[in-house]
């Protein structure tokens, strides 16, 4: 039995799925972050022969029987060949399973869009710890907006907001911002205790610890910060940065949106998905423009790695099998 293998590989997590050629979903496996560029290269391969090995395993299906591999994952890995150097890890990670077929990288973007809709044309958007939009017309990425990364975009992300909320409680500690209910909030998080400036010490010790571990993060870790902007709807500070996410989303999707490609719109990362004012300002903007298609909200892309997987092998994926794709996942997880 010839089989496809799908894999949603995230900053955060891996999602493997073995699908054969009808769309039914036979093993499915999950690991840390599979991403190259936010995990590095040992911890991405690691995660990916991880989430590959637990969904072969589960299928009960030899690696011999993949005929083709699709990876979904986000950065400039997608727009290199898989023979590039740059790739030679996830070459590795599957042959480390057994998986000699070729693998072929798609856009996570894509892959979310997929993931909400068997539809060939429409618009995708994820708010996670970064940020961006695309519009997909044929079944292609045709235009795609922001997720341009932590330092030159990512607009209304989580690593944004987290940044933003990091930033006044900063301005607040050091006494040349307004106070906010954020500041105990995140000095608990990262077990500071607050402190107050003595005639011996220029700084406030709490202040310099705050950034002296900040500092030492990754910068998209500031994303864990995100919540707190969400969690005192009656503080200015907190609001004002809400405020500004969703407007910085709002032009996102609009900037993709064309006349003639109506929906639907598929929404998915956490800030989307657990904030609901989000998702709503996102939708209303997008319906602003005269889009009338039905908007879908989804927690990951492995059930648009596996229509992209299917599609690559010739398989049609209508309605029907699209169906029974994301119900036999569901199933597995």
């Amino acid at each position: 039995m010839s089989v496809v293998l799908a894999v949603d590989a995230g900053g955060t997590s891996t999602r493997a799925v073995v699908v054969d050629m009808s769309g039914r979903s036979l093993g499915y496996g999950r690991s840390g972050g599979g991403n190259p560029v936010s995990s590095g290269r040992a911890a991405a391969a690691e995660s990916l022969a991880e989430a590959v090995g637990g969904a072969l395993g589960t299928a009960g299906v030899a690696a011999s029987s993949v005929s083709s591999v699709t990876i979904a994952m986000a950065g400039a890995a997608t727009h290199l060949p898989p023979a590039d150097p740059s790739n030679d890890a996830i070459g590795d990670a599957l042959g480390a399973c057994g998986v000699v077929a070729p693998f072929a990288l798609r856009s996570d973007l894509l892959a979310m869009f997929c993931a909400g809709t068997p539809d060939l044309d429409g618009y995708a958007m994820v708010a996670g710890t970064g940020a961006a939009a695309i519009r997909v017309r044929g079944g292609q990425v045709e235009r795609a907006v922001d997720g341009m990364g932590w330092l030159l975009g990512d607009s209304g992300s989580g690593f944004w907001i987290g940044h933003a909320v990091a930033r006044a409680v900063v301005a607040d500690v050091d006494g040349r911002g307004p106070s906010t209910p954020m500041t105990p909030a995140l000095l608990g998080m990262l077990d500071l205790t607050p402190t107050e400036t003595t005639r011996t010490v220029p700084r406030a010790p709490a202040l310099q610890q705050l950034v002296d571990v900040v500092y030492a993060m990754r910068p998209v870790r500031l994303a864990q910060f995100a919540p707190l902007a969400f969690a005192y709807p009656r503080d200015p500070i907190a609001r004002q940065i809400v405020d500004e996410a969703v407007g910085a989303l709002a032009r996102t999707i609009t900037a993709a949106v064309v006349p003639d490609v109506d929906g639907p719109l598929v929404l998915g990362g956490s800030v989307l998905l657990r904030q609901e004012e989000v998702s709503t300002a996102v939708e209303k903007t997008w319906r602003a423009r005269g889009r009338t298609g039905a908007a879908h909200l989804v927690e990951d892309g492995t059930a648009g790695a596996a229509v992209l997987a299917l599609r690559d092998g010739g398989t049609v994926v209508d309605g029907e099998v699209f169906g029974r794709l994301v119900s036999s996942l569901a199933a597995l997880r």
